[in-house]
């Protein structure tokens, strides 16, 4: 038996080079790029990937959620490449091209997954409600309350989703100012503002800093040279506004602040997972998201914890139910519901996260074919980084900036660091100039119906236009040894 298997184990290290040998140059002979900007499927592809795009920005008009079209044009594209490539001989190309493409969307869901994960633990510990108890019972006048929701979103926006900070700000402008439309239209329109900006000097601010972190364009501190311009482009349009707000002080009724056993260290565990995020990209060179799933680590053995050692006392019972908002006593049940961390990752924006797939691959499908690279010869090609950034910013008003970004990334423009920190900050602070130009402003107009609207927003464009040159001017002059 023995030399049988000698001579199998012989016979199977002759087999195996040769295979791998006939393999490697298999694919050695095989084409590495075929043209198909002018061929049918590249036309074909082209024109489903607009129609997807168009049918998901009309997303509130025919009730069709925006990852629908997306992810089908993402199929039909890539099926459609994968096709082509097979009838010159292999889609082998094509198949890498995918995997390129899909292992750049995993590393930007995974850290979406850690954060958003966060943010509902916290949420369901009531921190931000207590925030909002807070901002609501310090009796300030409308002016007080327009500039510190301005700020503190501004200043929370630079690390929490825009859109929940936008509407934790929103909710308090609403409660406190039901009684004055004229606040509320205001107050929403300057969180909008203040929104975008401050999530444009952080590369955790928003999906298209996250993009450019992400492939390496700026280094994590690097983005914080957009602060200035960003706080110049958020205090302009503020100012302006301030003139037209009410004097006098609304009146509220206050509220105790409640916080159940945990809520701190939560936000001290998200902290650390930044960090973690951070060193593991800058010391490491490790994607960040590995650093985020080290983090989702540390909240599910602290979920642990809490729930190994709660006990059922009469004080603790009281607690979960103020927690719960029900007078009956907790069950083992809802307890268990409360502590379990998939329960937070379940209730991420799934239709967000499925549209950035399909917009991601379908680009990089159109990025493959090589339209993107035509597109790029005109852009910066034809015109200068500069203006070109500039334009590239004022359509994101238009469309999705994480979408722009990824696009532009696709590109590979040869640009210094200072214009991709320009390009950062346009599509960033560009999605203000339209109430549905960014998350926030979509989110506010469905929050504040009727009182802030697209119509108001617009009647204050011109000065919002003129602090989105103003940010450009400053980061030419702050950070001109940049370019």
């Amino acid at each position: 038996m023995l030399p049988f298997v000698v001579r199998l184990l012989g016979l199977a290290s002759l087999v195996i080079p040769g295979l791998g040998f006939a393999e490697s140059t298999a694919e050695a002979s095989q084409p590495l790029h075929i043209d198909l900007t002018h061929h049918w499927i590249g036309y074909f592809s082209l024109v489903i990937m607009v129609v997807a795009y168009v049918t998901a920005m009309l997303e509130e008009t025919i009730q069709l959620s925006k990852s629908k079209p997306m992810l089908l044009a993402a199929s039909i594209i890539w099926f459609a490449i994968a096709l082509a490539y097979q009838q010159q001989g292999s889609s082998l190309p094509a198949i890498a091209a995918f995997k390129s493409n899909l292992l750049a969307y995993m590393e930007l869901m995974l850290f979406i997954m850690v954060s958003m994960a966060y943010l509902n633990a916290m949420e369901d510990m009531g921190i931000f409600h207590a925030l909002k108890v807070w901002l609501v019972g310090k009796n300030l006048s409308y002016r007080q309350l327009f500039w510190i929701t301005g700020s503190l979103v501004f200043l929370l926006s630079s690390v929490v989703n825009g859109l929940t900070t936008g509407l934790l700000m929103g909710s308090v402008v609403v409660a406190v100012g039901k009684d004055n439309p004229r606040f509320v239209s205001l107050a929403c329109l300057n969180i909008v503002v203040a929104t975008n900006a401050g999530g444009s000097f952080s590369p955790l601010g928003g999906i298209s800093t996250l993009f450019v972190w992400q492939h390496g364009m700026l280094g994590f501190t690097q983005f914080f040279k957009l602060f200035i311009p960003c706080l110049v482009n958020f205090l302009l349009p503020a100012a302006a506004m301030h003139f037209a707000l009410p004097k006098d002080k609304p009146l509220v009724e206050s509220e105790a602040i409640h916080l159940p056993r945990g809520a701190k260290r939560i936000m001290i565990l998200f902290g650390v997972t930044i960090a973690l995020a951070v060193s593991f990209d800058m010391a490491l060179g490790l994607p960040a998201a590995a650093g985020m799933m080290a983090g989702l680590s540390l909240l599910q053995f602290f979920y642990y914890f809490l729930e190994k050692s709660y006990k059922l006392s009469t004080r603790h019972n009281l607690e979960l139910a103020l927690f719960f908002g029900d007078a009956a006593e907790p069950n083992s049940r809802t307890e268990k519901n409360h502590f379990d961390i998939f329960k937070k990752v379940g209730r991420l924006d799934w239709d967000t996260l499925l549209f950035f797939y399909g917009a991601m691959m379908g680009i990089g499908g159109l990025g493959f074919i090589g339209y993107l690279d035509a597109v790029s010869e005109v852009l910066y090609g034809q015109f200068s980084p500069t203006l070109a950034n500039i334009m590239i910013g004022l359509s994101s008003a238009f469309v999705d900036n994480g979408t722009l970004m990824f696009a532009v990334l696709t590109m590979h423009p040869d640009i210094p660091q200072g214009q991709w920190l320009l390009l950062t900050l346009t599509l960033g602070v560009g999605g203000s100039l339209l109430a549905i130009g960014s998350a926030p402003g979509i989110g506010l107009l469905g929050q504040a119906k009727g009182l802030y609207t697209f119509r108001t927003h617009m009647k204050w464009c011109p000065v919002i236009l003129l602090g989105y040159f103003a940010s450009i001017g400053v980061h030419f002059l702050v950070n001109s040894g940049s370019f």
